[in-house]
């Protein structure tokens, strides 16, 4: 894909790094999955300090404000099957830490939105079912 539309699902790896992220072009449209309002709520719990959980909460709150939140729903759990089967094909397994990575793409299938990531290779198998837009070369360091 060249450059990125107007809408689309962004996943827990963009949320985290929205400041460092050349996000140009992306608008209102964009939508988070409730997978990354989970990840993001399970932060605070996990931080090791004070200022960190502090930020972490932060962070969660704002998303929450200001994405549009969908749901997983039966629809994405039927597609779930579908994204696990690509994943399958591709030689990979679907379950472990990246099952979450999985239901999220899941997510954007069932909506039909390409999902913008930071993790492209954790989702190898996908390309004929979900629109997979690697933002790593827009990240800052």
């Amino acid at each position: 894909m060249n450059g990125i539309t107007e809408h689309g699902l962004i996943d827990t790896s963009v949320v985290i790094a929205l400041g460092r992220i050349e996000i140009k072009g992306l608008t209102g449209d964009v939508a988070v999955s409730a997978l990354t309002l989970a990840e993001l709520a399970r932060g605070p719990a996990t931080a090791v300090d004070g200022p960190s959980r502090a930020r972490r909460q932060e962070l969660a709150q704002i998303v929450e404000s200001v994405f549009e939140v969908l749901s997983f729903d039966s629809t994405c759990a039927r597609a779930f099957g579908r994204v696990c089967t690509g994943v399958v094909a591709a030689g990979r397994k679907p379950g472990g830490t990246r099952s979450v990575d999985l239901m999220i793409a899941a997510t954007a299938l069932a909506h039909e939105l390409p999902l913008y990531t930071l993790n492209a290779a954790d989702l190898l198998g996908l390309d004929d079912l979900v629109e997979i837009v690697d933002l790593s070369p827009r990240i800052s360091s």
